[in-house]
């Protein structure tokens, strides 16, 4: 939307390389809490050399929020268990209202601004139609909760999605998952797949379908038995007979993972509960992570 190039960092491997930051760059910190100390250290790194700081936090009056320049706050109320859930697809909506916001400028992106503002209209909708999806969610957690291995694949924006999945999974069920970027695929993930492995392939309408599809067929002819999350009303072009799928609503693309990750989170719930975990605090665990690594 601002036609600006970005890296991004995680805050601990961003120290270890000590990268050059100059003034006129601007930096934004992404914490939920506001009080995590990679993120702190690498703050204060930037502000050496008079970088812009800037916050994302859930947390009003944290370390973060106090420290930086200028921020957003998400106001999304408490988390309790340690796992993020609506922190994340909150995180999600903050940066997109960043990039609209930074990219109102540009007359030759009108077209791409209105189609997310009404997707973000649309949301609260779309969310609640996700959240209506329990019940098949638990069925699928059913049939994967004896597993010791998950994988779940994506493409384009859904790669993060695949990723917290993936990470909501071994947070809570102590389940090895991994989230895969589908066009990797026969760069060594395609080696594990066949008949036993369980797979979660994320397949909904956008640009990126086309690509999309043809990891999923490349999945099907090495005997896997992928469960699809798709847009509603897909045919069974795509998805044969048999196949378990979640079907979701459909929004912009840049939005779409907000409501992608919604059964992936009612997943990993319903596994932990047939698995008999604690969901709100799983072991070895912190809400914050408030220390780092000498």
């Amino acid at each position: 939307m601002a036609e600006m190039p970005v890296t991004v960092e995680l805050a601990s491997d961003f120290m270890d390389r000590e990268p050059p930051i100059f003034r006129n760059d601007t930096v934004v910190f992404i914490s939920q809490s506001g009080e995590t100390a990679d993120s702190l250290i690498a703050l204060q790194y930037c502000k050496q050399y008079r970088a812009l700081c800037v916050g994302i936090t859930n947390t009003v009056g944290s370390a973060i929020a106090r420290a930086t320049d200028c921020g957003i706050h998400l106001n999304c109320g408490p988390e309790i268990g340690v796992a993020s859930t609506k922190a994340y697809t909150s995180q999600i909506i903050a940066l997109v209202l960043l990039a609209l916001q930074l990219g109102e400028n540009s007359n030759h992106l009108t077209a791409r601004r209105e189609e997310i503002m009404t997707g973000l209209r649309l949301l609260p909708l779309n969310v609640k139609k996700a959240l209506e999806l329990d019940a098949t969610v638990r069925s699928v957690a059913q049939t994967l909760h004896k597993h010791s291995s998950l994988l779940i694949m994506g493409r384009g924006y859904q790669y993060a999605t695949c990723l917290e999945a993936a990470l909501k999974i071994k947070e809570i069920c102590y389940v090895h998952c991994e989230g895969v970027m589908s066009g990797e695929l026969k760069h060594g993930p395609l080696a594990l797949i066949d008949d036993s492995l369980p797979i979660i392939f994320i397949a909904t309408r956008d640009k990126f379908f086309s690509k999309v599809s043809d990891g999923f067929r490349q999945v099907l002819a090495r005997k896997g038995q992928p469960i699809v999350i798709c847009s509603e009303g897909e045919s069974e072009e795509l998805i044969p007979k048999g196949f378990l799928r979640i079907e979701v609503p459909t929004t912009v693309d840049c939005l779409q993972g907000v409501i992608n990750i919604i059964p992936l989170q009612l997943l990993s719930y319903h596994l932990a509960v047939l698995r008999g975990c604690n969901v709100d605090k799983p072991r070895n665990l912190a809400k914050s992570v408030t220390v780092t690594e000498n």
